[in-house]
């Protein structure tokens, strides 16, 4: 066993878990998390145990919400499972890592730039692994922003920041309630949208990529969701030559975006 070579020498203290909490980006406990509204930390989502009625958490869901905070209901085994202290009582908030910008700011950067906008919008991708990798390869080819829904989906955690290498830090990410909603609008600021499909009608190297226009990536079991498919104006297809049918979500977003890089050399 090596002997520390200085005595007098302290060694580091061992971190205990709940030092690592807010690394983790998680923030438990109703006075931690009522203090951490209060101080206007960026906070992406409030879990809170269905069925609790209580004064506290009536008070953290109420003030969360009007700041347009997603809450949502979780049982006691989920909160357990994302608890780092063992004492959340009954909530827990995620941080986010960075503050989420407008749909605004994301085709004014464009604009600055003097560059045909280049969006990619993810549809409910759940697993923040997936929606990191997106984030590192938009950052990577040039785009302008991503755009997330305000639920069923993953948000700017510490774990999204962590696997886009840092990404987060440098591309702008949007995130709104109604996708079809916000489709619409892109479509009427001149954007065209290609959906990414596995039973898309367009072949990849078919897709006009060089003028403005919006990637949609699909959630990892499902696709695209109805609305958001029948508001794209092309359904892409990758050539698939082997024998499965299917890409990982963040694979085809790099595939796409890379074409699109490609196109608007």
């Amino acid at each position: 066993m090596k002997q520390n070579p200085n005595p007098k020498e302290k060694r580091p203290r061992p971190t205990r878990e709940r030092d690592e909490a807010p690394a983790d980006g998680i923030i438990e406990g109703r006075n931690a998390v009522i203090e951490a509204l209060r101080a206007g930390t960026n906070i992406d989502k409030i879990f809170i145990m269905k069925g609790e009625v209580d004064t506290a958490l009536g008070h953290i869901a109420s003030t969360a919400r009007s700041r347009g905070i997603v809450v949502a209901d979780a049982d006691k085994r989920k909160l357990d499972g994302m608890s780092r202290t063992h004492a959340h009582q009954g909530v827990i908030a995620v941080a986010a890592v960075r503050e989420y910008v407008s749909i605004e700011d994301i085709l004014q950067a464009a604009k600055d730039k003097g560059e045909p906008p280049l969006l990619v919008i993810c549809d409910e991708l759940s697993d923040p692994h997936n929606l990191g990798a997106v984030i590192r390869t938009a950052e990577c080819a040039g785009a302008h922003g991503v755009v997330i829904p305000k639920r069923r989906s993953a948000g700017l955690t510490a774990v999204v920041a962590k696997t886009s290498a840092g990404a987060v830090s440098h591309i702008p990410v949007a995130r709104v309630a109604n996708l079809p909603s916000l489709l619409k609008e892109l479509k009427k600021a001149g954007l065209w949208i290609f959906g990414s499909a596995a039973d898309g009608t367009t072949p990849l190297y078919d897709a006009d990529l060089k003028g403005p226009a919006a990637i949609v990536i699909g959630s990892e079991g499902e696709g695209m969701s109805r609305l958001v498919t029948e508001n794209c104006d092309f359904l892409v297809s990758i050539p698939m030559k082997g024998k499965l049918n299917s890409l990982n979500a963040s694979a085809a977003a790099a595939i796409l975006l890379y074409e699109a890089v490609r196109q608007r050399l």
